[in-house]
């Protein structure tokens, strides 16, 4: 039997939540709830995509995911520098040629979004197209 004397000291006013906490976790019976912050985490899965960029192109020209998906980007320009541009998730991530940048957002809201270079350093930067596909539950 737990009694008082075996717990730690505590303040008089929380004695009583420990005592029935060690009984409880004595029986058996005492249930431990999820760290609130963690219950507020949005459900989705992780969605991982390479995203190259050469030749005034992206290679995959669409993204598709589920809305509440974390969406992690490994962008990656091949030739000359270009960006990886959302505007209506204020995502603008640049990549100097041969090298990479990873980032990750939730894709919380249902819809196509433009994808698109923003850079000026060529014509053909202007031309560069693809497209965020967020589909609803």
């Amino acid at each position: 039997m737990v009694t008082s004397m075996d717990l730690p000291r505590v303040r008089p006013g929380r004695r009583i939540l420990a005592v029935v906490a060690a009984a409880a976790l004595a029986h058996g019976a005492l249930l431990i709830h999820p760290d609130p912050v963690r219950t507020q985490e949005r459900p989705g899965t992780i969605r991982q995509f390479t995203v190259s960029a050469r030749k005034y192109a992206f290679q995959p020209t669409v993204i598709e995911v589920q809305q509440d998906d974390l969406v992690k980007i490994t962008f990656e320009a091949l030739d000359i520098p270009h960006s990886f541009t959302i505007d209506e998730y204020r995502i603008s991530k640049r990549a100097a040629p041969g090298r990479t940048v990873t980032f990750e957002f939730r894709a919380d809201r249902p819809g196509r979004f433009p994808i698109y270079c923003n850079l000026k350093i060529d014509d053909g930067c202007r031309q560069m197209r693809g497209e965020l596909l967020v589909r609803g539950h």
